[in-house]
């Protein structure tokens, strides 16, 4: 299967559009129509056009575009929001989404080439315009262990780029490929090649066939002589470079992408509360969420993603006050969310019992959904070692 051809895009001479804005206050009325969507998506494995249509309507896609450029100029905070009130909605949606808006928010800290952007931007006031980086490799796996086989290669007009990719969010969708890769130069260096789908060499090949997650659409897609425009590289630099100055490290927007998963959570917890309210055994007389049981179990639920909630915010406030945020202090919150979402979602399940496993109780697609949370790379092999290097590294505390 090959990748959707893009609309013509706009004239590189044109000023970038007044995106429109949007208003946290529809967020609740957004999330309930994408989860009324929702589980058709996760029956059909297909790719979520009309979800994604509702979110561009409603503003979200561009919402972290800078009002420099245009755009409503949502802060860390806001994203934050939003990502959590789409996965509470449909969290495959709110991946793909996710992978557009979090660009956009960071082009004042690692800008695009500017002519290239304000392209992107009119496309993007006309119609769901979705990008996402296509990192993950068959031979490598994760893009945080090792150097890309894909390659760059210099040609009379610009680069032409070769490889496969995996787990590529949104394949199916994009309208550009933020393609990790290496170029063949004698002294290489590696960076961000911005491929526009429909470009001739590019296929998406069907693979992706999980357990939850099921319309992210996140399948492999083979690279072959894709040729781009010279321009269309985004921080290339040599190996082990270090980030440029003011550059956020990428675990703050990997813990920001995180909500999504608590959104998942918060509807699972929904999913019980509800359970609990509706559901009066016989023997009981009573409903079940008046027994001590479901107290403690909702008790449980609310600590853990009330302190999720707490981490997520807390260092998306952090960044909107121009706080400095360690990359380490973000993935080991991210650790700390993880097992949380996680473990509230499972102890809802726990509660209910059989009931939460039918495949008619929204409960049973939270449980699939949720088991997604733990395998964004870095997951915690990855982390943990390198929080707890940094925390030996102090030397023992005083006698």
């Amino acid at each position: 299967m090959t990748a959707t051809t893009p609309a013509p895009a706009a004239s590189p001479d044109v000023e970038a559009p007044r995106l429109p804005g949007f208003d946290l206050g529809r967020l609740d009325e957004v999330s309930a129509a994408l989860a009324a969507r929702a589980p058709e998506y996760d029956r059909s494995g297909a790719f979520p056009r009309a979800s994604l249509q509702l979110v561009h309507d409603a503003g979200l896609l561009t919402a972290g575009v800078d009002a420099r450029y245009g755009g409503p100029g949502g802060s860390f905070t806001d994203i934050t929001r939003i990502l959590l009130a789409l996965g509470r909605g449909d969290p495959s949606v709110a991946l793909i989404a996710g992978m557009t808006i979090v660009p956009h928010l960071l082009q004042t800290r690692g800008p695009w080439p500017e002519e290239l952007y304000r392209r992107v931007l009119a496309e993007s006031a006309l119609r769901p315009t979705l990008l996402n980086h296509a990192r993950a490799e068959p031979e490598l796996g994760s893009s945080t262990r090792g150097l890309p086989a894909t390659t760059a290669r210099r040609t009379a007009h610009g680069w032409s780029v070769t490889g496969r990719k995996r787990y590529v969010t949104g394949s199916e969708g994009l309208s550009y490929f933020l393609v990790w890769a290496a170029t063949d130069e004698p002294e290489p260096r590696v960076g961000t090649f911005i491929v526009p789908a429909g470009t001739p060499g590019i296929e998406v090949v069907p693979t992706w066939h999980q357990l939850g997650m099921r319309a992210t659409g996140s399948h492999e897609v083979q690279f072959t002589d894709v040729e781009i425009p010279a321009d269309h590289i985004h921080e290339l630099a040599p190996p082990g470079a270090g980030p440029a100055p003011g550059t956020l490290p990428g675990s703050v927007t990997l813990l920001l992408s995180s909500a999504l998963y608590l959104g998942v959570a918060r509807a699972a917890q929904s999913a019980v509360h509800s359970f609990a309210h509706t559901r009066v055994p016989s023997a009981l007389g009573r409903p079940l969420a008046t027994t001590g049981r479901f107290e403690r179990g909702a008790g449980e639920i609310e600590t853990l993603l009330t302190t999720a909630e707490q981490l997520i915010f807390g260092v998306a406030g952090q960044v909107d006050r121009g706080e400095s945020v360690r990359g380490l202090d973000a993935l080991a919150a991210k650790v700390v969310v993880v097992r949380h979402v996680t473990r509230a979602v499972e102890t809802g399940l726990r509660l209910l019992g059989n009931p939460g496993l039918a495949q008619d109780n929204p409960l049973e697609r939270h449980f699939r959904d949720i088991q997604s949370a733990g395998v964004h790379a870095p997951g915690e092999d990855a982390v943990l070692p390198l929080v707890g290097a940094a925390a030996l590294a102090v030397g023992p505390p005083d006698a």
